[in-house]
């Protein structure tokens, strides 16, 4: 599972122009699903996205959490995260979830955070989304739950 977390002041999701999801300070999550994930990869997923620090504390300094600044999540599928350009310029998706498995762990992840006690909005899987967003930093971190550091 990939996510690219981005650190934001707002964020909203716009369907056939339609707005679906909006949230004030927090994340902008893009999460893909690859094909072998499971289990293990929304539990890492969970614990990364409700314990990282990226947002400032009073020195200026990242050491607070969404609890901390009481921030929301929005997250938005995106398999194209598992695109493969290494063998040319058409992007090859063959690791990516295929739909059925990409909708069900997307899901578990958003039910997981809610669980958590985060307040969590969504995109909508499979869908053309306008996502608009105001960066804070810009902060953006990477996670991958297969990528050992």
């Amino acid at each position: 599972m990939r996510a690219v977390v981005q650190r934001i002041k707002s964020a909203s999701v716009r369907v056939a122009g339609e707005k679906i999801a909006e949230i004030g300070i927090g994340f902008l999550v893009l999460l893909g699903v690859r094909d072998d994930d499971g289990p293990e990869d929304v539990d890492y997923m969970v614990r990364k996205l409700g314990g990282l620090r990226i947002f400032y504390d009073q020195d200026e300094r990242m050491r607070l959490s969404l609890r901390d600044v009481a921030g929301a999540v929005l997250l938005v599928p995106q398999f194209t995260l598992y695109g493969d350009v290494r063998k040319g310029n058409r992007p090859s998706f063959s690791h990516a979830a295929p739909p059925e498995l990409g909708r069900a762990l997307y899901e578990e992840v958003m039910r997981r955070l809610a669980d958590s006690g985060l307040p969590v909005s969504g995109g909508r899987f499979r869908e053309t989304m306008e996502v608009t967003l105001v960066n804070d930093g810009p902060v953006t971190i990477l996670l991958d739950s297969k990528k050992e550091f």
